[in-house]
């Protein structure tokens, strides 16, 4: 290679070092930290897959099978049935006795493919709901506050490991502010939006979900807690508040609980939920980057 800048063809010692320079090596390559010898361990920092580093241009052995275990497991979540028994016992233990409900949709392929079908009760299912609605009114009981619900959406590991943890912290909540509650919900091949329909044919105030979200590779087991105000068929994502990555490793149950009952308290004094409403706690308290409207940025929207 000849340089122009160099006399007779023969490239100058800075063209020289130009060509011959090796590129930087960046931090997934094992760059370094500032201080010669060591590299960073972006692995103390997050659980993604970064700093893996490289055998040729590949991944290494260990890395690559460490992937495939992951999208194994991520799978699995989406397409596992839900112990439906036990669920029910465990949340009857934790003061939230349910009915077992069913969407729309007849099998886990059509409830991936046809998304409207999970948004709506069956019809055996919605008549459980209106006649356990009769019977609490005939005893004289007023609407209730508050409808809570389970579905399994896209991860039946998330609603078996982390709705009965959480509602062991959010139900005295419930208690401690006076608010009645509904006959408990499970529904299977549910959706977010079933829980408006559950609302509406109770007359509640408000429905929370909780929810199997779409999963990660690095979090098949992360619960979403969707708050309505004003629950009616037809209502859209707009309208409610998102609560995501609920699980030990993520947002604990003990600080989800609390943002639900901030947010909960909110919405029933102000009447709304959704884009109108946020969490107004300091950062410190509310950990305000796990939450926010529903369809905004939140990984739970997948189960809409």
């Amino acid at each position: 290679m000849i340089c122009a800048d160099s006399p007779g063809g023969v490239p100058s010692a800075e063209s020289a070092s130009k060509i011959t320079a090796p590129a930087p090596e960046t931090a997934g390559q094992g760059a370094s930290a500032g201080t010669p010898g060591e590299r960073l361990d972006l692995t103390r920092f997050t659980v993604a897959r970064v700093a893996v580093g490289l055998t040729g241009v590949s991944l290494p052995t260990a890395a690559h099978l460490a992937f495939l275990a992951d999208h194994a497991m991520a799978r699995d979540a989406v397409h596992l049935p839900v112990d439906v028994p036990r669920l029910l016992r465990e949340l009857a233990e934790a003061g939230l006795p349910s009915l077992s409900l069913r969407s729309r949709a007849g099998d886990r392929r059509e409830y991936l493919l046809r998304p409207d079908l999970g948004r709506r009760l069956d019809n055996e299912s919605a008549a459980m709901v209106t006649r356990a609605a009769r019977e609490g009114a005939l005893a004289g009981s007023e609407p209730p506050d508050l409808a809570l619900a389970v579905a399994d959406g896209l991860s039946a590991p998330a609603v078996m490991r982390q709705a009965v943890p959480f509602l062991r912290e959010f139900l005295p909540r419930c208690r401690s502010r006076g608010l009645s509650l509904a006959m408990g919900s499970y529904v299977s091949l549910g959706r977010v939006a079933v829980a408006d329909e559950i609302g509406e044919l109770c007359r509640a105030r408000a429905t929370v979900i909780l929810i199997g979200e779409r999963p990660g590779l690095t979090s098949p087991d992360s619960l979403g807690v969707y708050l309505t105000f004003g629950p009616k068929v037809g209502n859209t994502d707009e309208r409610r508040n998102c609560i995501s990555n609920v699980r030990p490793e993520g947002l604990p149950h003990a600080e989800a609980a609390a943002t639900l009952d901030h947010l909960l308290a909110l919405a029933l004094t102000r009447e709304l939920t959704g884009v109108m409403l946020k969490d107004d706690r300091p950062l410190a308290v509310g950990n305000a980057a796990a939450i926010g409207p529903a369809g905004k940025g939140n990984r739970g929207d997948g189960v809409s």
